[in-house]
């Protein structure tokens, strides 16, 4: 689906739909080639803005003389009282949009969402053959390693107004399997910064399960990167989800390797 206003146009490739039998990123290939405009602003169809209309007219300051430009998530649950598997996501999300914000800031971005996400359109095309096109996800990061590998201008924006809001999973069995999708990409990485950041969080839980007391460490600076994206979030919450992350990353990434289609 393309919307397009002013310089922009929104493209939102549709769930459900066969595109030639060729995915999400053959629909973004096709959608973004039809577009007109210079940029695009990748949603996808089950995110929620506030406000169009206000995001609309706040992006132009954002993007001005930008390729790339990362935009923010929220994941905020539909219940009054979330689930605990809902309440872990949170904590998750929120540790790893602001990772996404500071090493952005930092010009080392480690991670962006396709589900949130603003090109020009031209170079978007331009990096259409480095976006692994047998996989059938991993369209954002891909482009992300694309966009650094050709020093192309990438910033991140923080603007409430877009932001977008997107829904936990409600059930085990399709929370892992998301995550097991994400862990089978990375193999397939090969930016510098994506992989050394990787490397830092696995070599952190894996000593986590060897020794139990590097929880001490480890805590202290994942709780501050949750607090500054959800400040709601509670010390039960986000300590539980450091006593299960590594069990969980271990069960992802072995799930990941092992998991042939996606």
């Amino acid at each position: 689906m393309l919307k397009g206003e002013k310089n922009i146009t929104i493209v939102v490739p549709q769930k459900g739909i066969n595109d030639e039998g060729k995915g999400k990123k053959h629909a973004l290939y096709r959608l973004i080639s039809e577009a007109k405009t210079e940029y695009v602003w990748m949603q996808d169809d089950d995110v929620i803005l506030h406000s169009l209309d206000d995001a609309l007219s706040g992006y132009s300051l954002e993007v001005k003389g930008m390729d790339l430009l990362i935009l923010t998530l929220r994941m905020e649950s539909e219940r009054e009282k979330p689930s605990l598997l809902e309440r872990l996501q949170i904590a998750e999300y929120a540790a790893i949009q602001q990772l996404t914000i500071e090493t952005a800031k930092r010009g080392h971005a480690v991670m962006c969402s396709g589900a949130n996400l603003i090109a020009k359109r031209d170079r978007w095309l331009e990096s259409y053959p480095d976006l692994h096109p047998e996989i059938p996800s991993g369209d954002d990061m891909f482009l992300l390693e694309s966009f650094k590998r050709r020093g192309l201008k990438i910033a991140v924006s923080e603007s409430e107004e877009l932001t977008a809001i997107v829904r936990p999973h409600t059930e085990w069995r399709a929370f892992f399997c998301q995550r097991m999708r994400w862990a089978g990409k990375a193999p397939k990485y090969t930016d510098k910064d994506i992989l050394c950041c990787g490397a830092i969080i696995l070599i952190a839980n894996l000593l986590q399960l060897i020794c139990p007391l590097v929880l001490l460490i480890k805590f202290p600076i994942e709780y501050s990167l949750i607090k500054k994206r959800d400040t709601s979030a509670s010390l039960f919450t986000a300590l539980l989800l450091e006593i299960l992350y590594p069990f969980y990353t271990i069960i992802c990434i072995i799930g990941g390797i092992f998991r042939h289609k996606w």
